[in-house]
């Protein structure tokens, strides 16, 4: 580092140019015109060249050497239909929920499969899993709009109805934002 040399602050948002050095203090008059002190460890010079002392240092045969051994990973090709696929499809058909189900009435089968419903989708929130496919069925309706009031109490998803060809009409896709803060 030297006199006339531009220079950055490392924890802070400053730039200068050096106007003087004393020992380990270094003097800089910043961007918008102001004179500072600071320690020559707290600086980087932001030319951004090498020098060529600095540049005959470093070990070419080493750096050629990690050149060559980086070779590129070979990725797995996945298959458009494949990747069109939900990673979670959550039946909500009351056979499929409990082994019995006489003597329950409505209410009791519209709570199970809520509770189902909500116990899966914070389940794919934790595990990260970006789409679910919740299959209702068609029926007249009341699970579906269930369904859809319970998918709007959370901020960070969006539902829409599943792929037609595979489910129906009976299936509502749910789509859940991940870097949500």
């Amino acid at each position: 580092m030297k006199k006339g040399d531009k220079v950055s602050v490392l924890d802070d948002a400053i730039s200068g140019v050096v106007t003087a050095i004393s020992g380990n203090e270094v003097t800089i008059i910043t961007t918008d015109g102001f004179e500072l002190g600071f320690a020559r460890n707290e600086l980087i010079v932001i030319d951004g060249s090498i020098s060529k002392r600095d540049l005959a240092q470093m070990d070419v045969s080493t750096i050629i050497s990690e050149k060559q051994n980086k070779k590129p990973g070979k990725t797995q090709r996945v298959k458009p239909k494949e990747r069109s696929l939900p990673p979670m499809e959550v039946d909500l058909h009351i056979n499929q929920l409990v082994p019995k189900t006489g003597g329950l009435d409505n209410f009791e089968i519209l709570t199970i499969q809520l509770d189902t419903a909500k116990r899966q989708l914070d389940f794919a929130i934790s595990k990260r899993i970006q789409k679910v496919v919740f299959i209702h069925g068609v029926g007249e309706g009341v699970l579906r709009s269930e369904l859809e009031y319970l998918f709007n109490r959370y901020d960070n998803l969006k539902f829409y109805d599943a792929d037609y060809q595979k489910y129906g009409r009976g299936a509502t896709e749910v789509y859940i934002f991940q870097n949500v803060k």
